[in-house]
Order: structure tokens, then sequence, then C-alpha cells
């Protein structure tokens, strides 16, 4: 996976929007749905990214899988910091950017879901 596929694939996510809202991380960009942040990453790297994992299974994961760590910026409990390092398939990668925005989507009001319902 590269940058753009990364970003086409967050953006064909319902909606999705990306900014750069940290003024002193000017280069991380941010995907949110309903306002709510799921995945970041620095676009002149592309070293990494971050996500929102499955509490249960974030210890789990992170011993199978050493590229993915613990973030710096975020919640350990919640938030892991994926290295980019080819270890991990895209299709996996994929898998845990669809689990991140899951995530946040369930933890939407009843109003931000028929929000993005109507979208």
């Amino acid at each position: 996976m590269n940058i753009e596929e990364y970003r086409t694939y967050c953006l064909s996510k319902k909606g999705v929007t990306e900014s750069l809202p940290f003024p002193k991380l000017q280069n991380v960009l941010v995907f949110k749905v309903a306002g709510k942040m799921f995945t970041a990453t620095d676009i002149n790297t592309f070293s990494s990214f971050s996500i929102k994992c499955v509490p249960e299974t974030i210890e789990e994961l992170r011993a199978e899988y050493p590229a993915m760590q613990e973030p710096s910026y975020f919640s350990k409990k919640h938030w892991s910091n994926v290295i980019m390092d080819n270890s991990i398939s895209d299709k996996l990668l994929y898998e845990w950017l669809d689990i991140s925005y899951n995530l946040v989507l369930a933890k939407l009001s009843k109003k931000e879901k028929l929000n993005l319902e109507a979208k």
C-alpha cells in the first residue's frame, strides 16, 4: 500500500473527510467520520499510520505483528501505530482500516448515524 492507495481507500468510506488539523504537525493527514478521527499519517513519509483498535485484542496483535506498535500521541489502549515496513499484507492493512472506521461508527450517536445515512 502506498499513500495514494491509503488516501483513496479512506475517502471511499461513507462520510469520510480529510484534513491537516494540527498546526504544530502540519504534515499529519487525518481522516475522520462524523468529525471523529479513525486514522492519521505523515504525508511526507508515510512510514506509518495510526488506527483505532479493539482494546481486548490490541496486545495480542502487537505481539503477533512487530510492525504494530504503541502510538506516540494517542491512547495506547485504543490506538496502534502501524509501521509501513512491508511485513503486513495490504489485505490486512485494509482490514485494520475497516476495523478502525467501524469502531468510530459504533460510537456515533443515533443522530450522527442518521445524518451519515442521509448522505
